[in-house]
């Protein structure tokens, strides 16, 4: 028999005792092969051969030399050469049949791995051994059960909760950013929420994922600016076995291989490390990851819609945020309003607001008076929906009446806008076109400047007038001044702090 040849050991007793064991395994078990580093076959016994028809071979010389992996289905001979751990008992199922197999890794005197052998302890055990392939069989379909039942749970677990009809208002800023969530959701692309804190961004995100052909797959959302700089790169791509002292045995899952199929949701995107910010890069380009302390890479399918309110152009400017990745992130970008846009949708917050503080809170139905309706339309809400929230959650925990009333909100509102400006003289940054209009002589100097200056000056006294008068309602205040909304809404940014 052509035995393959053995590391040479100095002691020549021992090298030929290794032959003689190697060539007794041979002949008393059913098949054995043997592969070197590269996974390649060196080697067959005569057994092995019987079994090269039923794998698609019609001799050695086609099977020899091939690497193991792309001959012999389901193998794990590639495995134990790499990883150097042997599999004593195993079994192997293939086209050939099913097969109880032994792998054990050959090493040289270095210690290092240079191979190695697989022996085909008993052909169709199933026959032979049926008691204990009945019980392996029951706990393989088990333990597929209970693999199949964990993901469902998770993906159960992971469902989105909100869809675009749950984002509130039927104002034109409202209806336009549901009409963009709606275009966002048919796309594959990266979404960026952009906008002020408390306007609805996590409700958005949910809403494109459950609106798209994602919807079945898992939602996964991280909060950057919510987890420890040391600990995000383990969030996003997880753990290998053994990475670090103290870490999991088993390794952990990243967010990134959790959402694969689905979305991944990441608010504060711009609170990212520098640091880490190419390696976000990396997998939204190529769609794969390494885990920290592991050289695998895997593959993922996950289409990512990141938030932030802070000015990521001016971060990029500041060398903050790394230009390369907001123009990964920044394909699709979708600006929330803020809640001072769509006044006219507050009505229809509140009360959607409050069924569900009362659900929540197990406490009876309440409502809003006219007055204290129109008192929260005069709010400026820096803290958009979530301060609107707010405000309405204290009133009814700290009092009991069904119909809330302006007296019950105002203790809980820091600023009222145009509470007290009714008949108010105009500050005197509006003063001088109005000044201009009732004194002016024909050769005053001020009134020797660029045209459009003035014209605009005059526009900012005559927005800041409607809106005082009109309490801050912007509806109103267009109908004031003779146009319409829309063209209020644009001019609204020359007054700065409006």
């Amino acid at each position: 028999m052509n035995l393959p040849l053995l590391p040479q050991d100095a002691d020549g007793v021992l090298r030929l005792a290794a032959q003689s064991m190697f060539e007794v395994f041979a002949q008393a078990v059913e098949g054995m092969m043997v592969v070197d580093r590269q996974h390649r076959i060196v080697w067959i016994s005569d057994g092995y051969k019987r079994f090269l028809p039923a794998l698609g071979f019609g001799d050695e010389a086609e099977f020899v030399g091939r690497r193991v992996e792309e001959v012999v289905p389901n193998t794990l001979m590639a495995q134990v050469v790499d990883q150097g751990q042997p599999m004593l008992v195993d079994l192997l199922t293939n086209k050939a049949g099913t097969f109880l197999v032994s792998r054990l890794p050959l090493r040289n005197e270095a210690g290092e791995v240079i191979g190695a052998v697989g022996m085909v302890l008993l052909d169709h055990p199933e026959t032979t051994m049926q008691p204990l392939i009945a019980k392996f069989s029951r706990l393989q379909q088990e333990l597929d059960d209970t693999r199949r039942q964990l993901a469902a749970e998770q993906v159960k677990n992971r469902r989105p909760k909100y869809s675009i009809a749950s984002f509130v208002g039927s104002s034109a800023p409202a209806l336009e950013i549901k009409r963009q969530a709606r275009r966002a959701a048919l796309s594959d692309a990266t979404v960026l929420l952009l906008g002020e804190t408390g306007t609805g961004k996590e409700l958005l995100a949910h809403a494109i994922h459950t609106a798209s052909p994602r919807a079945a797959r898992p939602l996964v959302s991280l909060n950057i600016a919510a987890v420890p700089e040391t600990l995000l790169e383990a969030e996003f791509f997880g753990v290998a076995p053994g990475a670090y002292t103290g870490a999991d045995r088993k390794g952990r899952e990243g967010k990134f291989k959790l959402a694969d199929g689905g979305t991944l949701f990441l608010d504060e995107i711009g609170d990212m490390p520098l640091p880490l910010q190419s390696k976000l890069l990396r997998v939204l380009q190529e769609q794969e990851l390494e885990p920290l302390g592991s050289n695998t890479v895997i593959r993922v399918d996950v289409r990512v819609i990141a938030a932030t309110s802070r000015d990521l152009p001016a971060m990029v400017a500041r060398g903050e945020f790394r230009a390369d990745l907001f123009y990964r992130l920044n394909v699709l970008p979708l600006r929330v309003p803020p809640l001072r846009e769509r006044l006219d949708d507050i009505e229809a917050l509140a009360e959607a607001l409050l069924e569900d503080i009362v659900r929540r809170a197990g406490m009876a139905s309440r409502s809003l008076a006219p007055d204290a309706l129109e008192l929260l339309m005069r709010q400026d809400w820096p803290g958009n929906i979530r301060e609107l929230r707010n405000v309405l959650e204290q009133a009814c925990l700290m009092g009991d009446e069904m119909l809330l009333q302006s007296a019950q909100l105002a203790p809980y509102l820091k600023h009222v806008a145009g509470a007290a400006t009714h008949g108010m003289a105009a500050p005197a940054g509006d003063r001088p076109v109005a000044a201009l209009l009732a004194e002016s002589r024909p050769d005053d100097p001020r009134l020797l400047r660029p045209l459009a200056e003035q014209i605009a000056e005059l526009e900012r006294a005559a927005l800041r007038a409607a809106l005082r008068a009109t309490g801050g309602n912007k509806l109103a205040a267009a109908k004031l001044l003779r146009m319409s909304r829309a063209s209020l809404y644009d001019k609204l940014p020359m007054l700065g702090d409006a």
